[in-house]
């Protein structure tokens, strides 16, 4: 590995925990090893590390000495030759080799593990998929003054059989459609593909929210249900995000991504007297925004009213307000794609596009 690869995988110890996840978005592995100013090895730090640092603290100012787990596999250069057998015995995707002074030389990345891709088969099977799809995307015309925003391509695939592609790749094969605008030509659409999951549409006969419209389903669900978007998709673990609802307790759990927003001025700081008591040009602030996605208990749903026009934050509101905990399930900005506004749906297809480039 050259130098300016092995730096996309090693991180310092000053680093935030928003630094460090756009690290990780950049190298795409999963993980940063940590090093000193002599790039001496001190930890490592994964996604998931920062993902659980963040739902216990909530702090994205926290340092990735903080975060990262300091009793770290490693080899010495002399045993590059036995990455292979080290990381499978350790059950490890990746490996930092090391000089004789700890410093970080190479880093050995595992090629994609088989048996890790039949778990992600079936994770979600069983689980109930509810998509939004009602609305008539006003922010897309007048795009969606020809087609309805689920069938808007992205290169060449409509985003709404792009998003049942991404859960059918978890095994989910039962799948609710709430459609109202434009609902015929969605149907037509999918009546023609040959689809290896059940599809039901769910009529809305008037806009009710993207919660609303749930409780035309009579299916006394018994399991934990998703529900999202027609117009986001997010390329992420979902059998990690469908495990972490159930061993959270959370009756609603919110797929949260990272935003980052950048000032484009110095912004000032003063005291009460009006003096500058410093400048920051072009500081950037980072949050956790609602991606659309919910994974929710079947109990959860049934406060939805029936007939009325009620969103999810709606019903995420009415829970907190009855003692039911509502968590959040955090996940990088490199993970949430969104086509509800025109820049960027040019976005979301220039990834795709590359992404393709790439297989």
């Amino acid at each position: 590995m050259d130098y300016e690869k092995l730096q996309k995988y090693l991180g310092t110890k000053d680093m935030s925990a928003v630094e460090a996840m756009q690290k990780i978005d950049i190298n795409s592995k999963g993980i940063l090893y940590i090093a000193d100013e002599k790039g001496k090895l001190l930890g490592s730090l994964t996604d998931g590390d920062i993902r659980r640092w963040l739902i216990k603290t909530a702090n994205l100012n926290s340092r990735a000495s903080d975060m990262m787990f300091r009793d770290v596999h490693f080899l010495f250069k002399d045993d590059h030759k036995k990455a292979g057998n080290f990381m499978k015995k350790w059950e490890i995707n990746s490996v930092p080799i090391v000089d004789s002074d700890h410093r970080v030389v190479d880093i050995v990345i595992r090629a994609e593990d088989a048996a890790a891709e039949g778990e992600k088969d079936h994770a979600l099977k069983g689980t109930p998929i509810i998509i939004m799809a009602g609305g008539k995307g006003t922010r897309l015309y007048p795009y969606t003054k020809i087609l309805p925003k689920p069938l808007i391509p992205i290169g060449d695939v409509p985003i709404l059989e792009r998003i049942f592609q991404a859960f059918y790749e978890y095994g989910a094969d039962e799948f609710y459609l709430t459609v109202n605008y434009r609902k015929e030509m969605i149907r037509s659409y999918f009546s023609e593909q040959n689809l290896p999951y059940t599809l039901r549409y769910v009529e809305e006969d008037q806009p009710l929210g993207t919660a609303g419209s749930i409780r035309y389903i009579n299916e006394q669900f018994q399991e934990p249900v998703i529900v999202t978007n027609c117009d986001t998709l997010i390329e992420a673990d979902y059998a990690k995000m469908a495990e972490h609802h159930k061993s959270s307790g959370n009756g609603m759990t919110i797929i949260s991504s990272l935003k980052n927003t950048v000032i484009p001025y110095g912004v000032i700081h003063s005291r009460e007297d009006g003096i500058i008591s410093s400048i920051k040009e072009k500081p950037k602030l980072s949050y956790f925004i609602n991606t659309g996605m919910y994974i929710v208990n079947p109990e959860c749903l049934l406060e939805i009213p029936k007939g009325k026009f009620f969103h999810m934050t709606d019903l995420a509101s009415r829970l907190m307000e009855q003692g039911v905990q509502v968590g959040m399930y955090p996940i990088s900005e490199n993970s949430f794609l969104d086509m509800g506004e025109f820049e960027e749906m040019k976005k979301m297809e220039a990834r795709i596009n590359i992404r393709a480039e790439k297989k």
